[in-house]
């Protein structure tokens, strides 16, 4: 339960209005937190009987907020809920198509206000304590454990994470003794010693002095750890402040959101009990994920790692699969559910084992679907495709996918909060299926052989991690399928936004490296754009086996937005694209 909060309000962007809404305030504050380790609630959260208790016998935590409401409270009682992504909101740049700022201070900030002219009272608190804190990011505060371990940690300079000069840790190391770091350049070469030494208790540099790290190299350190974090009490932080809103904004539903890692923690929240309150109410009557694919949390764990995600290249040995994946097997069966929509790109098919959201664990057959669960894949995008994103190759071999899947997921979340608050039933999954030969196993896939282009990878195969302290080889994995293609590259099933539908390059939710990182080995995210030539005359010369723009008919576009408006996939304020 939250025991206490402490806030102040002010007005938000100088009362700048917001459509028929009107003006917006900003609220921050503390949220102290107090949870009984005896109420079966709790008892799920690792490590709870280890922490320090205060007089009354509770575990207490500490989470920043903030809410951004309508300040007419005519205006308020529909509560959006986003859940943050390593401390960062991300509902701005992406649903909003503004700027990536978790202090928003001007218009541009907040792009197209699609959330604030809709009139959601938008909430966010802490849940990670690993989280970073600078620039408004939100962490939470949880008890230390008193505990000394001998644990795993791995950095890729360059990648997700940027450039790294030195390797900062995510506990405090108890001393040198048993350190060892090794690197290879892919999964596939055997580890190889390397020199370094403890800067300080959270920070790990290369010997000789000087040594920068290999740009996309994997580099494991083995140390013994102390003090973890009660990382567990994330679950509840979310859970009991989402209660306490709800009453606070006396709110006519609550809807959950979740980006990438947000989105997959989400799922875990499910799948941990997490979405009933103590008093036994349900915590988000509605939820969306956005790119979460089949993932789940390295959360509820002593010496948890968060901000760890499997792909190809990366994590690949840390906790984060688990079985079952279809979303419905993850509830509770009860008045706790939620409404689910879960949005895919095709980066989820390749790296996140997102067909198995809808087929058996050996991909041989398609689930039946669930009255409270829809499932879209967003064709022909990548896993952090919003609006304004790079097309030129950065890391990668070919030119990167800018892709804006925005407009259906901005459809889908009014689609969410209709079928909550009214009952209207959104519209169907729409999937690639193995029925109707839609969703092909990755060898199976019909690529065309297009000049420069990567060859597509294997699907990343979904394995459980028995000990990700030292890990063994993957034994098993659950066998992930792909979306088919048509005769361009494109996929033919899924939402099929202007770009696929009628297209003008080849989108795909894959790409690969290029040097001086491991050069062929598949990109962490990352899809391409492989334009279609522009004449016949440059077709024939690179021998592109796909029709030049000059070959085809000129793609009519709005035709397309109109029909995506009629199967209520986009909304009429999108359809200028």
């Amino acid at each position: 339960m939250i025991a206490d909060a402490t806030m102040t309000a002010r007005p938000f962007l100088d009362g700048a209005r917001f459509g028929d809404i009107g003006a917006y305030e900003w609220i921050e504050g503390i949220a102290e937190g107090a949870v009984d380790p005896a109420d079966p609630a709790n008892a799920g959260i690792d490590g709870i009987g280890l922490a320090r208790r205060d007089a009354a016998g509770l575990v207490r935590y500490r989470t920043p907020f903030v809410v951004l409401r309508p300040a007419d409270p005519a205006r308020r009682g529909r509560v959006l809920f986003e859940v943050n992504n390593r401390g960062r909101k991300l509902i701005f740049p992406n649903l909003c198509a503004g700027a990536a700022n978790n202090l928003p201070a001007s218009l541009a900030d907040v792009g197209n206000g699609f959330a604030l002219r809709r009139g959601y009272t938008l909430a966010w608190c802490g849940w990670d304590p690993a989280a970073p804190r600078a620039g408004g990011g939100l962490a939470l505060a949880a008890p230390v454990v008193p505990l000394t371990r001998r644990i795993r940690e791995e950095f890729v300079p360059g990648t997700r994470l940027g450039p790294m000069e030195t390797f900062r840790l995510t506990f405090a190391a108890a001393g040198p003794e048993g350190a060892a770091l090794a690197v290879r350049r892919t999964r596939a070469d055997p580890p190889a010693p390397v020199a370094f030494a403890f800067a300080d208790a959270r920070t790990v540099r290369l010997l000789p002095e000087g040594t920068l790290p290999a740009p996309g190299s994997i580099y494991t350190l083995h140390y013994l750890a102390s003090d973890p974090p009660l990382s567990g009490l994330g679950f509840a932080a979310t859970r009991d402040f989402t209660a306490w809103l709800r009453r606070a904004e006396a709110a006519r539903f609550v809807l959950g959101f979740g980006i990438s890692q947000a989105g997959r923690y989400l799922r875990d929240h499910l799948a941990q009990g997490f979405n009933r309150a103590e008093d036994g109410t349900r915590v988000f009557d509605g939820i969306l994920t956005h790119v979460a694919g089949t993932g789940r949390m390295f959360l509820n764990a002593l010496f948890a790692q968060p901000g760890r995600t499997r792909s190809h290249h990366e994590d690949r040995d840390f906790p984060e699969v688990a079985f079952p994946f279809a979303t419905a097997a993850l509830m509770a069966g009860d008045a706790s559910d939620p409404k689910v929509i879960e949005t895919n790109s095709s980066t989820e098919y390749w790296l996140k084992g997102a067909s198995l959201l809808h087929t058996d664990p050996e991909g041989r057959r398609d689930l039946p679907a669930d009255a409270r669960v829809r499932t879209y894949l967003l064709a022909g995008t990548e896993h952090a495709g919003k609006a304004g994103m790079p097309t030129d190759p950065g890391p990668c071999v070919a030119p990167r996918n800018p892709h804006d899947p925005m407009g259906a997921v901005r459809a889908l979340l009014v689609a969410l909060e209709r079928w909550v608050a009214e009952g209207v039933a959104p519209p169907d999954s729409r999937l690639p299926r193995i029925a109707d030969g839609t969703l092909v196993a990755a060898e199976a896939l019909r690529f065309p052989a297009i000049p420069g282009a990567p060859r597509p990878p294997a699907a990343n195969p979904m394995a459980t991690v028995a000990d990700w302290v030292d890990p063994v080889p993957e034994e098993h994995g659950w066998r992930p399928l792909v979306p088919a293609v048509d005769a361009d590259g494109n996929e033919v099933a899924g939402v099929r936004l202007p770009e696929i539908a009628a297209p003008e390059a080849t989108y795909t939710g894959w790409n690969r490296y290029a040097a001086p990182y491991p050069d062929g080995e598949v990109a962490d995210r990352a899809g391409c754009r492989l334009p279609f030539p522009p004449t016949r005359a440059e077709r024939v010369r690179l021998g592109d086996p796909r029709l030049s723009l000059e070959e085809r008919p000129a793609p009519d576009r709005d035709a397309v937005r109109r029909a995506l408006v009629a199967a209520g996939v986009l909304l009429e304020g999108d359809l200028a694209g």
